[in-house]
């Protein structure tokens, strides 16, 4: 009688498991890299193009293909394909592995083509959906399309980018596809600086460097896949299973973790009705909130999600819960701070990023309202990122559905009712109101199922965080000098003073929560 026949080991070279808090501070610091640069690439627009039609346009025609990034690439696609490859992984040979692989490559990167050449020729019907506001604007419409059918290409380059960081992922290279975004800041700020000034319409840069930008992240992974024995030979076979399951996942998922994208795009959509201006000066605000919930939400969200769907493969129902919990506490250690610091110092900080060149005093507070009012979700927008993963890692699409379809119906009718009162400040608080129910959805969800069970300590744990940000406040408060003496320094003189405001502030709530009793061993999971 034969006996059933070994799977063959994986390559040698695949790097060793590490422990959560160690993984997600490597992908953080790699993702901190890439936020600091992009914050740097926002100065340079804001200084080269300001916050009139050209960047309204531009923002509106890099929105939409990233915007779709983040909702099949980094959101539906993400969260369906690492469990159903940590499974392979887990169950099956190297060999089918790679066969899961290239189908996937195969069958992804046909369907991103033909939408890349439909979304190409139908520009301006895009343009119109996207930005209905801009059709009164013959010339901001027309530029918008222009620059649509150069970034959309982008899409299908990222897309691949993000398939291909999936992999390295659920293998452990964290590493590799959190830097990767740092070249798409530096294709920008190159094409702003220098490219600009050789062309009739300088805006037009900023849409080249985002298709370069692709391009390079795309290539730059690929011989690491090579290491990993998993470079793609892509196939076209929508019937393979690892496939078919993908697709099934998808569907729904995209109503799931990535409602808060549809929201923001909800956001822009109304913007465009809005004075000009209204469009760049929500771009500035998220791109602000967007750096805490990078740098540590999408980073824990990152190393979770092929951790819990092993543990999930393995029956390891007690580590899964436990890992959630780790998770929440992480979000909130972080979170919290992060939020309070940018509601204290809204204005301060969008006067020292970007209050140069074309932007004007008017455009920092117009944009400092709209930065309030998503510091007012950001802790929620965080927890979002790390409660998706415990359905999608159970391969449970149908309950995110359903809480993603409240959370987009409330954000809708909050849009219409806050936008008369407030503007795009309005705009900006529906989204955090519509994430903060979608969050709690989540939650309740993963408790009533049994999947994330409350640890020992968490009364402690939120005296203790409490504490921390108490005193966190007080410090800005104290060290921090009036808006108006902040508007009136020149910009070396508000940098020292931010850096020096951030360097304290962070100082005290890592002391304060050193004597509140906690301590880093508390955060270590393998």
């Amino acid at each position: 009688m034969s006996s059933e026949p070994e799977l063959p080991p994986e390559p040698k070279h695949l790097p060793k498991a590490h422990g959560l808090l160690r993984s997600s501070g490597l992908v953080g610091i790699m993702t901190m890299l890439s936020r600091v640069l992009g914050l740097v690439r926002d100065m340079v627009i804001a200084r080269y193009f300001g916050a009139g039609a050209g960047a309204d346009a531009f923002f509106v025609a890099f929105k939409i293909p990233n915007f779709l990034r983040r909702l099949f690439a980094e959101g539906a696609f993400s969260q369906a394909f690492v469990p159903v490859l940590s499974s392979y992984r887990e169950n099956r040979a190297h060999s089918d592995v790679q066969g899961l692989v290239n189908a996937v490559a195969g069958s992804l990167g046909l369907v991103l083509l033909g939408v890349t050449l439909a979304a190409i020729l139908g520009a301006p019907v895009l343009t119109a959906v996207f930005a209905p506001g801009f059709l009164d604007d013959e010339a901001k419409f027309a530029l918008t399309s222009d620059m649509l059918r150069i970034t959309f290409p982008y899409l299908l380059l990222i897309s691949l980018t993000a398939f291909a960081g999936g992999i390295l992922n659920s293998y452990d290279r964290f590493a590799v596809p959190a830097f990767t975004p740092v070249l798409l800041n530096l294709a920008m700020i190159a094409a702003a600086i220098w490219l600009a000034p050789l062309m009739d319409e300088p805006v037009l840069a900023l849409a080249w460097g985002v298709f370069i930008a692709g391009a390079l992240q795309l290539f730059f992974q690929l011989p690491f896949l090579m290491r990993i024995g998993l470079l793609p030979r892509p196939r076209v076979d929508y019937r393979h299973e690892g496939v078919s399951r993908i697709l099934k996942l998808m569907v729904p998922a995209l109503f799931g973790v990535s409602v808060s994208q549809i929201n923001l795009l909800l956001d822009t959509v109304l913007a465009s009705f809005l004075q000009t201006g209204s469009v760049s000066w929500l771009y500035y605000s998220d791109r602000l909130a967007e750096l805490p919930l990078g740098v540590f939400g999408i980073a824990i969200a990152t190393v979770i999600l092929p951790n819990l769907s092993r543990k999930h493969t393995s029956a390891s129902a007690d580590q899964f819960a436990a890992t959630l919990d780790w998770a929440v506490r992480a979000v909130l250690l972080i979170g919290l701070p992060a939020a309070l610091a940018l509601a204290l110092l809204a204005e301060p900080l969008i006067a020292t990023l970007f209050d140069y060149g074309e932007v004007t005093d008017r455009d920092v507070a117009m944009s400092a309202r709209s930065l309030l009012a998503y510091s007012a979700g950001l802790l929620a927008f965080m927890l979002i990122k790390v409660l998706a993963p415990g359905y999608f890692a159970r391969e449970d699409t149908a309950t995110p559905v359903k809480i993603g379809v409240i959370a987009m119906v409330a954000n809708m009718v909050l849009n219409l009712i806050l936008i008369f009162p407030l503007a795009h400040a309005g705009l900006a608080l529906a989204t955090s109101l519509a994430a903060w129910l979608n969050g709690y959805l989540l939650w309740r969800g993963l408790r009533k199922e049994g999947a994330w069970q409350s640890q020992p300590g968490w009364p402690r744990f939120l005296l203790q965080i409490l504490f921390a940000n108490g005193a966190l406040a007080a410090v800005i408060l104290w060290l921090s000098p009036p808006v108006p003496v902040w508007l009136a320094n020149g910009g070396y003189q508000r940098a020292v003073d931010m850096a020096i405001l951030v360097g304290a502030g962070v100082v005290v709530y890592f002391v304060a929560l050193a004597l509140a009793g906690v301590r880093v061993r508390h955060f270590r999971q393998r």
